[in-house]
């Protein structure tokens, strides 16, 4: 599970997403695909670079606050640390590793549109301070947008 963000004309936001790989080892190149029903994917329709974080098994509330809830009813940058990156696209500061990738191109998949990164800019904490979320830890999440 990671965390995706975008920034586009003054807007933020970012959502809980499940499905994301990387996809070519030369050129480097990751792919994340975002659910049309969000905000998130609207946002990042016309956004030129989109963070992808990871986060730690025990970041629960950082995991409900991107999958929980909509960012049409609540700021979530309001509630988290961040700071600015590429593009203003929000970076989260609690993230344990993160990535920002540029938008190459989108595929459509149905009822997810796949958002192909080149990699520009990427952090890890040096220090791995346990294992990582993934699906198990937020099966009893309500999605914050409807379908």
């Amino acid at each position: 599970m990671c965390v995706v963000t975008a920034a586009r004309e003054g807007q933020q936001a970012g959502c809980l997403v499940g499905f994301a790989s990387q996809c070519s080892l030369r050129p480097p190149r990751f792919v994340v695909w975002l659910s049309k029903a969000n905000r998130t994917y609207r946002v990042a329709l016309g956004a030129p670079f989109l963070g992808v974080h990871l986060l730690r098994r025990d970041q629960h509330e950082l995991a409900r606050l991107f999958g929980g809830e909509s960012g049409d009813d609540v700021d979530k940058f309001a509630r988290t640390p961040w700071r600015p990156g590429p593009g203003g696209v929000p970076l989260l500061t609690d993230a344990c590793a993160w990535l920002v990738g540029k938008v190459e191109r989108r595929a459509d998949w149905g009822d997810h549109v796949g958002f192909h990164l080149t990699p520009v800019e990427a952090c890890a904490d040096p220090l791995p301070r346990g294992p990582l979320l993934c699906l198990s830890d937020v099966a009893h999440l309500a999605p914050g947008h409807p379908g």
